[in-house]
């Protein structure tokens, strides 16, 4: 049975996270992109560092075990450093649409990580068919057109890439059987995210002189550093502590519709024809997997531990 919890923390992410394509979209216009996604790990680190700060004792801020450790590493450097590089490069050289169905591969891809990393997340007959109808809903939704995925730049290779990275970040940081609070991990990772992300813009020649410094610039960047960085993270972090990473990563297929919506509202943007279609082929994609589609369904509390981990000391 799905708990109230778990609904509102998927709700709540599928708005912050949907949004992000808005805020990128313009922001992409004002900063270098890997420089964007490291001044956003900057603010997003500030933010939650000093919440946790406030509100942990220094026993639970510690990391004790190497599970932790592991934990710590695969969400700085590979579910949030990795990601968000190859998400905000792919981005630059292809349109939204086409970024959002992208990414919603995700949701296809983690079972596979999670069927050669975790003995408690297995996806049954019907939960790969709810899959696929959901991604179908996903095609509906943004309705890119075909010949975008195959002309110019490797913008669409990279979005790709970002999905993978995604996944598997989130199914290594289930395998790492850690013992931090998610609130706790996710602040240990963000500077490593950022700190990655440094290094990648310094590699690449990005330069801080380039960012054009404007309002609608420190909106998007607000917005992706509090909103969709601290405030995101956190409640997809402890939605995938709760719910293992292949339910959670499943709300990778309502951030197009909530993108979608948004744009419309704030942006002015059109919504394809067959976009409401989409709408209820998403949401019957949703319905077909159920909570008896993978063997650790939604539950009141966390998924059992998997055996497959990194041993504590």
């Amino acid at each position: 049975m799905v708990s109230r919890k778990t609904i509102l923390l998927g709700a709540l992410v599928s708005v912050l996270f949907g949004g992000t394509f808005v805020a990128t979209k313009a922001g992409l216009d004002q900063f270098p992109p890997l420089l964007f996604v490291a001044l956003r790990y900057d603010v997003a680190a500030v933010v939650l560092g000093g919440y946790v700060l406030l509100t942990r004792s220094g026993a639970e801020l510690r990391p004790r075990t190497r599970g932790d450790v592991a934990g710590i590493l695969a969400t700085g450097l590979v579910a949030l450093g990795l990601t968000n590089a190859l998400l905000f490069v792919g981005q630059a050289d292809a349109t939204s649409a086409v970024g959002a169905i992208l990414f919603s591969l995700n949701p296809i891809l983690t079972p596979v990580f999670a069927a050669l990393l975790l003995v408690d997340e297995r996806l049954s007959l019907r939960g790969w068919v709810g899959l696929a109808v959901g991604l179908l809903g996903v095609a509906l939704v943004v309705n890119p057109d075909p010949a975008t995925f195959t002309s110019g730049g490797i913008g669409k290779l990279l979005l790709f890439g970002g999905a993978v990275t995604g996944a598997l970040g989130s199914v290594l940081i289930r395998w790492s059987d850690g013992d931090l609070d998610s609130t706790v991990r996710t602040a240990w990772g963000l500077p490593l995210g950022a700190a990655m992300s440094h290094a990648l813009s310094l590699g690449a020649g990005e330069s801080v002189g380039a960012v054009q410094w404007s309002l609608p610039a420190l909106v998007a960047l607000g917005y992706v550093g509090v909103f969709a960085g601290a405030v995101a993270y956190v409640a997809y972090f402890g939605l995938l502590d709760r719910a293992g990473a292949t339910n959670a990563n499943l709300v990778f297929y309502v951030v197009p519709v909530v993108s979608t919506l948004g744009g419309w509202a704030l942006l002015g943007e059109t919504i394809a024809p067959m976009a409401g279609v989409g709408f209820l082929v998403v949401f019957a994609g949703f319905a077909i997997l159920g909570s008896e589609s993978i063997s650790s369904p939604f539950s009141d509390g966390p998924p059992p531990r998997n055996t497959g981990h990194v041993d504590a000391d």
